[in-house]
């Protein structure tokens, strides 16, 4: 990001769940950086999250760090009720938690099949009808809509990967999920959209990209040629919180550096 960010989102403010690390910690910055009071969630690393709050509030606003399991419906409650405490309403809600815990087909356990689809997709499920309930409660407020929501799906809702069949599934189930919360919330003014990240270098896949030889094999599959940043979807999660994508519900917007395009066919035609 650079230090001439707009801020459009000046008087909102957002929870982002999973915000300790990686992609969410990316987006709760962006966010802040536009000018939005966040509630950093987190699960396993408060420091983590309180080093995110200590960023956003360097972007001059205000922020705080809420612990919580977004695949417990009471949890979900606590994390929506801190924020109100904290700012007054939440505008924003990145549904943003996820995990791996991957096997091969016939070696994955139904406790991290459970586990898996708990967190990433009932996870979200949970924290975008807290969000809603919390919209419908405040009423308009300062945006052209009710309320925004982005949940962070990936190029695995549409990509089949092979011994990731939980975290595919649960991706491809955020997919439709979204679609149908779009189509039954819009005439309220609420917008629901997803981001889908392709390969970005976080902690999970640091031995990938840290090595010269496993980055350059990962380039292969990526059109663009190079590892995205957390950054690259934080921009788009700001962008779809914002009013400038107002006209934007139900959509998976795809940040890839086109890892959908199916590279291995391009010798193939």
């Amino acid at each position: 990001m650079t230090d001439k960010v707009d801020r459009t989102l000046t008087g909102q403010s957002a929870v982002v769940t999973g915000g300790s690390s990686g992609i969410g910690q990316a987006c709760a910055i962006a966010l802040a950086e536009h000018g939005a009071n966040v509630a950093v969630n987190f699960y396993g690393s408060p420091e983590g999250a309180e080093e995110t709050v200590a960023e956003c509030v360097r972007h001059g606003v205000k922020a705080i760090a809420v612990a919580g399991d977004t695949s417990k419906e009471e949890d979900v409650a606590t994390i929506f009720a801190a924020a109100v405490d904290a700012f007054g309403s939440v505008d924003i809600a990145v549904a943003n938690a996820g995990i791996q815990k991957d096997a091969a087909f016939t070696d994955l356990t139904k406790a991290d099949w459970d586990r898996v689809i708990a967190v990433n997709l009932t996870g979200q499920f949970l924290v975008m009808q807290a969000a809603v309930r919390q919209f419908r409660k405040q009423g308009m407020r300062v945006s052209r809509a009710l309320g925004k929501i982005v949940s962070m799906s990936s190029v695995h809702d549409v990509i089949p990967w092979a011994g990731h069949v939980n975290y595919a599934a649960s991706k491809g189930g955020v997919s439709m999920l979204v679609k149908t919360a779009a189509q039954e919330l819009a005439s309220e003014r609420i917008r629901v959209n997803a981001v889908s990240p392709g390969a970005i270098a976080t902690a999970i896949n640091k031995d990938v990209w840290s090595d010269p030889v496993k980055a350059a094999e990962l380039n292969k599959l990526i059109p663009y040629e190079r590892i995205g940043q957390p950054r690259d979807v934080a921009a788009a999660v700001a962008w779809l919180a914002s009013d400038a994508s107002d006209y934007v519900n139900g959509h998976t917007l795809v940040v890839d550096g086109g890892m959908e395009l199916y590279p291995e066919f391009r010798d193939n035609g």
